[in-house]
């Protein structure tokens, strides 16, 4: 946390955002949060589990203009890894080789991750700092077991702060896998119970 900043949400918070609440009547409320220590500097379990379950994740940057940039990452369970409670990472795969957010990183490495769980209705929000890692053993050591792809470098992402927002708003939807697995887990009692159903046919017929 920078030494202007007298709390953590200060990083999200800067004076015009807060006179905007000012303005709006929310100002109070999160200003009470401040006081109490409601925002999360260090990666609790709960989190961690929450970042591990993820599929996708979008990861925003900004160029020494201040021009945003986001980037959507996606990888089977497991390819985000929470290195420890101020830091996670992940492989960077080949894509379509426009490096926007690795040119970004060299002239800004403020950065922000937002992760979804569409069938669970919640998001977490995670500000800080990222830098691009081409250590080979690295890369290696944070790619999902039997993913086929090929990752050209390493994404550290260094947290100052996270929040999980409410699930207003949030629409719900399922990953196809998890869908399938529902109806290939229907399918076999239907035909468990199909079986039991012939089985008492024919007690009955005999």
């Amino acid at each position: 946390m920078s030494s202007s900043h007298r709390y953590p949400s200060d990083v999200v918070f800067t004076p015009s955002v807060k006179s905007m609440q000012s303005r709006r009547g929310s100002r109070s409320a999160y200003a009470r949060r401040e006081q109490d220590g409601g925002w999360e500097t260090s990666i609790t379990q709960e989190c961690a589990d929450f970042i591990g379950r993820q599929t996708s994740v979008f990861l925003a940057t900004a160029n020494d203009d201040g021009q945003p940039y986001i980037q959507h990452r996606g990888g089977p369970p497991g390819f985000l890894h929470v290195v420890n409670e101020k830091e996670i990472a992940f492989a960077d795969f080949s894509g379509n080789k426009q490096y926007v957010t690795t040119g970004n990183l060299a002239d800004n490495q403020k950065a922000f991750l937002f992760l979804i769980d569409y069938a669970r209705s919640q998001r977490i929000k995670i500000w800080g700092e990222a830098y691009v890692d081409e250590d080979e053993a690295l890369i290696a050591s944070l790619m999902p077991e039997g993913y086929r792809a090929r990752a050209e470098r390493a994404i550290v992402f260094k947290v100052s702060l996270w929040d999980a927002n409410c699930p207003q708003h949030i629409p719900q939807r399922f990953d196809a896998a998890d869908v399938q697995a529902e109806l290939d887990e229907r399918d076999e009692r239907i035909r468990e119970l199909e079986t039991e159903v012939e089985r008492l046919r024919r007690k009955v017929s005999s």
